[in-house]
């Protein structure tokens, strides 16, 4: 079965990479990158050069609509309040709503003609409102990325417009799309209107994407000729929920059959990968109760911890960043489950419940645990593969906690005489 499931991880990588051979020449691979990640578990699901520094260009203004949302969350601004253009907002280069110097918008018909229209005009409008001035608001928008964990980015604009200085990558722009869904869900679906009129005129979503791909609910486009062709895509299909970026392509359709097809892939691998755990679930031998305790013995000590104070942090299983690979990654020996990235999540502590012969069983622990603690009620539980000295265990962990969230939760269960510890982040 695991044969099998590396074969088919082989083709959809090969589909992948045949579709960056003949979507992509040559002269774009200096601008292209892509990361496609499960929003739900942090599992990352193909990555090429997501850590080279890229033009955002109009993928800006998903940073500008998320200070936006925060205003309007805040009661800075409200949904039905005015925005003024300026003659500097008025005079900003196209693609441009085209309202006049001296009128008004409403914020909401600000987003819509951000998501929608990606106006340029808009943005400095809304920059100028938030921020006093599209420099300082700049400022405040990369403040405000560094707290998300936008450690690779710097906006100098709200637009996106040219500006050698703004830089950003794929994974950043990953993490961006996360956090507005996790932050703003009730803003959302402005991400998912195909169109919207204002002043007479109907103008089309420029993610071709939407109501086009099964699940996919936004996010934006964008494109400067120093960037190539842009997109930030989010997609929903049963329990998975996937964001893909894909920068640098060399027009608007090849970049748009890339996503797409990078979309499907990763959802044919969580399908294929659900069906391989599930078959490993049954056919797991059974370990005598004895040998069981033995191995979790086993892994306990390798914690090194020191008793009886609180539970430290662990080694964790050994990550695996990319599952549909590329070419860089063809020659690599299979690796083991991908473990889940915290730093695309709201924290990166966990609290480890138990360790256990199968992955079913550590499962069922999770399920039985889950309720000894309200901090529980924010954690990403997961059953993470080890092996120690020939032997496999899965350790039970509820993930994607804060410090505090997972030394109180450690504490709950210790009110109820249940063993737990806390792991440090990269533990």
């Amino acid at each position: 079965m695991v044969t099998g499931l590396r074969l088919v991880l082989t083709a959809l990588a090969a589909l992948a990479i045949g579709l960056f051979a003949t979507g992509f020449s040559r002269a774009d691979t200096s601008r292209y990158a892509a990361f496609v990640v499960d929003e739900n578990t942090g599992t990352v699901l193909h990555s090429r050069r997501s850590e080279a520094q890229r033009y955002p260009a109009s993928l800006t203004k998903m940073m500008t609509l998320y200070m936006l949302f925060e205003a309007i969350e805040s009661g800075e601004i409200g949904l039905n309040d005015q925005i003024r253009i300026s003659q500097n907002a008025a005079e900003a280069i196209p693609s441009r709503l085209g309202v006049p110097a001296g009128e008004t918008l409403t914020a909401e018909t600000a987003i819509r003609a951000l998501v929608i229209k990606s106006a340029n005009d808009v943005a400095v409008a809304v920059a100028e409102r938030l921020g006093g001035g599209e420099s300082r608001f700049a400022e405040l928008m990369t403040e405000r990325a560094r707290e998300l964990g936008l450690e690779n980015t710097t906006f100098r604009n709200a637009s996106g417009l040219p500006d050698r200085r703004q830089r950003t990558t794929a994974r950043d722009m990953a993490r961006l799309a996360i956090a507005l869904h996790r932050d703003f869900p009730d803003y959302f679906h402005y991400f998912d209107e195909d169109r919207f009129r204002f002043n007479g005129r109907t103008y089309r979503n420029h993610n071709t994407l939407v109501g086009r791909v099964e699940g996919v609910d936004g996010l934006k486009t964008g494109y400067i000729r120093a960037s190539g062709f842009n997109i930030v895509v989010s997609a929903e299909r049963g329990d998975h929920r996937l964001v893909a970026v894909v920068m640098g392509g060399p027009s608007g359709s090849a970049r748009d059959a890339h996503a797409e097809e990078l979309i499907e892939a990763a959802f044919a691998t969580l399908e294929q990968r659900e069906d391989t755990r599930l078959f490993a679930a049954l056919s797991s031998p059974r370990v005598s109760p004895m040998r069981q305790q033995e191995l979790i013995a086993m892994d306990v000590a390798a914690l090194h911890l020191a008793e009886p104070t609180e539970m430290g942090s662990s080694q964790a299983a050994p990550p695996v960043r990319i599952v549909l690979a590329d070419e860089d990654e063809m020659t690599r020996p299979a690796e083991p489950e991908a473990a889940r990235e915290p730093s695309l999540l709201r924290g990166r502590w966990a609290v480890q419940v138990g360790a256990y012969n199968t992955a079913g069983r550590a499962r069922e622990q999770l399920d039985r645990v889950t309720g000894f603690s309200l901090a529980f009620g924010a954690a990403q539980p997961a059953a993470r593969s080890v092996d120690i000295d020939g032997d496999r265990l899965w350790r039970a962990r509820f993930e994607a906690l804060t410090e505090t969230e997972a030394r109180q939760a450690c504490a709950d269960l210790a009110a109820r005489s249940h063993p737990c510890f806390t792991v440090a982040p990269g533990r």
